[in-house]
């Protein structure tokens, strides 16, 4: 079932909310950063330029881009490198078969975790090497380190995965933008997932970071809002390793599911929870830690638990998924692969349609791109939007992440959040 939620703040936004029947929709803002930046450099004159969006020049291009990026090779998060950046290669990989006249290079850079300072130096590495965006950080406090230092370069931030909603208006010079929505939603969709399931009472144990309270207070008040009451919130920092602190106050608390706001560190309280008496199928997880855990946990550990991601479900892409496997054969994760692949097709086609690469004039024209602005025709592919631009069109991109449509901050005005269950062998499958 689909339910469409509207904003009712400086516009209207649809939010597809997939799964379940949602208990009292609330109002949401999925905003991000405002647009902004240089314009597009030709001698050639423009087609007459539609829907408030800017003009685009006719003919061919020339032009070459370095994509840098800071997603997770180390740190809690590891396990979301390989997919996204099979994603980002993929990507690369279909602009250089589509030869349109903009060549794309791809420099790949670790972005760490809050716990060291891996993605301040791989940032400084890759302004060094002038590329015109950096696809990253998969963590929202990580991006929330190196922000700053890339706005002020002039160049575009693009992640793939950053969810807090502490981004929709921070003061980024328009240059920050993600495909992955707003944890308004995800919260909201989880709160009232976890009411649904029959549960009056919730605990949660929350990593204390921009994404972990975010989400956290999200899910609280959709769950309060649907009649529940959250009993216990626990927080850890990033690089704790032990948990029994907030393992005994939540359990104290006796409530009818728990939460589990986290990244890997998942790995040590999930265990730990249930070996204390915890049922570990009424635990809930979240984007952060939405994992394979068939090689980390016994058998039926958590069998019959559930989580929120967003996104389409990857695995049943059939081509897409074949194409990331030929990338990356050990892959047995996709999460965010689809968002990291859109996010540099997204800014090639910016880039194409500005006729220009500087960070600026891709971040002019990426809301544009993506049917934002501009009333552009419908493509799914690079191939057929750099066709379409050639002829001085605008266009309306939507990908294998799903619709992509960017509002005035960066951040997508529609997605989709996905209910997933764990079986009997620790792996999760997408339910509805």
């Amino acid at each position: 079932m689909s339910v469409f939620a509207k904003a009712s703040a400086s516009r209207s936004a649809r939010a597809v909310l997939s799964g379940i029947a949602v208990i009292g929709v609330s109002a949401l803002m999925l905003t991000g950063c405002s647009t902004g930046g240089g314009g597009a450099s030709s001698s050639e004159t423009p087609v007459a330029d539609s829907g408030g969006a800017n003009p685009i020049a006719a003919g061919d291009r020339s032009l070459s881009m370095k994509i840098g990026t800071i997603l997770p090779q180390s740190g809690a998060l590891a396990f979301l490198g390989p997919p996204e950046e099979a994603g980002v290669a993929l990507a690369i990989q279909d602009i250089k078969a589509a030869s349109p006249g903009i060549d794309v290079e791809a420099i790949y850079r670790d972005s760490g975790d809050t716990t060291t300072d891996t993605a301040t130096v791989s940032v400084t590495d890759l302004l060094s090497q002038d590329v015109s965006a950096i696809v990253g950080a998969a963590s929202s406090g990580v991006s929330k380190t190196v922000i700053d230092q890339i706005v002020a370069a002039g160049v575009v931030q693009f992640s793939p995965a950053n969810t807090s909603p502490d981004f929709t208006n921070y003061p980024d010079k328009g240059l920050y933008w993600r495909t992955a929505p707003s944890d308004l939603l995800q919260g909201e969709v989880l709160g009232n997932l976890i009411a649904e399931d029959g549960n009056s009472s919730l605990g949660m144990i929350v990593l204390n970071d921009a994404y972990g309270t975010g989400l956290a207070a999200a899910t609280k008040k959709s769950f309060e809002a649907a009649g529940g009451k959250v009993v216990a919130e626990e927080l850890f920092n990033e690089g704790d390793s032990s948990f029994d602190a907030q393992i005994a106050a939540v359990t104290a608390a006796n409530p009818d599911a728990v939460a589990i706001i986290s990244f890997d560190q998942a790995k040590i309280v999930v265990p730990a929870l249930v070996g204390s008496g915890y049922p570990g199928g009424k635990l809930y997880f979240v984007d952060g830690n939405l994992s394979d855990y068939s090689a980390d946990f016994a058998p039926g550990l958590i069998a019959g638990s559930k989580g929120t991601l967003p996104g389409l479900d990857v695995g049943t892409l059939g081509d897409f998924t074949d194409r990331l496997l030929k990338i990356n054969p050990a892959l047995t994760d996709y999460s965010y692969a689809a968002e990291s692949y859109d996010a540099v097709i997204l800014i090639a086609l910016a880039a194409y349609a500005a006729n220009d690469t500087s960070g600026t004039s891709i971040a002019k024209y990426l809301r544009q791109v993506s049917g934002g602005t501009g009333n552009g025709e419908k493509v799914t592919n690079f191939a057929d939007g750099v066709k379409l631009l050639k002829q001085g069109k605008q266009i309306d991109y939507d990908g294998y992440s799903g619709p992509i449509t960017f509002d005035e901050n960066g951040d997508p005005t529609e997605a989709t959040i996905g209910i997933y269950q764990y079986g009997a062998d620790n792996k999760y499958k997408r339910i509805n």
